[in-house]
């Protein structure tokens, strides 16, 4: 730990992945909370696929991967809803189709690459190597994210519990959906230096998840969610320094372990708790 610490304290990189993982954490956990609320799970693992071609496009053009990543997460998006909507499969189907399709059409494009990218980072992420610009970058998103959460937070809460009373409110459901997308593909980009592609979803759903086992109220979870985010992107990192493992995957893996905590002890809704209950209530019974 002193050795981490120390790191911190005299090296510009450690700074600045310590302020994008945090950061990171608490962006993934906030937009994780509706995703989760709104059973868009397989949503959110499509479109952290569906932004690498999108990666690979920007890298050939030379502009801002961000660019890139977000039209195609919000292309990809739109044509899930477009096929659901217009044939006889189904939504979760057409996710299957889309995401594999542009995640396969992103792995041919950055192997077509005649350049420095590394796919491994682009794939699993690298926190310690983020520049100035990136965490800055990630700061811009963090703050257009949780500030159109804060503005609309009226309308996300009433479309994601009752969407009936959405629409019966004259709430635009379906453009609601898309700021959600839109905000979902640029938290993924945000976070593709910390984590990666492949295991960005997990930060969007687990610490979500454990928050969702620990409360009952919306507001309580996004914090709780975030504060998850925080601590399993500070702990991952810590891990990812002193023992040379990979970082997103470290991240994701402390992720894990608290979820798993929770799961087990949450006063309300843990393994432990509700097997003394039921023992209770047997006890009761045959008392």
């Amino acid at each position: 730990m002193i050795e981490f610490i120390d790191a911190i304290v005299h090296y510009g990189f450690m700074q600045k992945a310590l302020l994008t993982s945090i950061m990171v954490g608490i962006i993934c956990g906030v937009i994780g909370c509706f995703i989760i609320l709104r059973g868009m799970a397989l949503m959110g693992d499509a479109i952290s696929h569906a932004v690498l071609p999108g990666v690979a496009i920007s890298y050939m053009l030379g502009i801002n991967f961000f660019i890139g990543a977000v039209i195609t997460g919000i292309l990809t998006a739109v044509g899930i809803g477009f096929v659901s909507q217009n044939s006889r499969i189904k939504n979760d189907i057409s996710i299957g189709i889309m995401f594999t399709f542009a995640f396969a059409l992103g792995i041919i494009l950055i192997t077509m690459l005649k350049s420095s990218t590394d796919l491994y980072h682009i794939l699993f992420g690298n926190v310690l190597a983020v520049r100035s610009s990136e965490m800055w970058f990630t700061l811009i998103i963090g703050i257009v994210v949780i500030g159109t959460i804060y503005l609309f937070y009226k309308e996300l809460l009433v479309s994601t519990f009752d969407p009936t009373m959405s629409a019966a409110y004259g709430l635009p459901n379906r453009l609601i959906h898309y700021i959600l997308m839109t905000l979902l593909t640029m938290v993924t980009v945000a976070s593709l230096q910390t984590v990666g592609i492949i295991l960005v979803v997990a930060m969007l759903i687990t610490p979500a998840a454990t928050a969702y086992l620990l409360t009952d109220r919306l507001w309580i979870m996004l914090y709780l969610s975030s504060l998850f985010g925080v601590i399993s992107s500070i702990a991952g990192m810590y891990f990812s320094y002193v023992y040379n493992l990979a970082s997103g995957a470290s991240i994701v893996i402390v992720a894990t372990v608290i979820f798993f905590a929770a799961f087990i002890f949450s006063p309300k809704q843990g393994l432990l708790i509700r097997s003394m209950r039921a023992r209770r209530k047997r006890a009761m019974l045959n008392g």
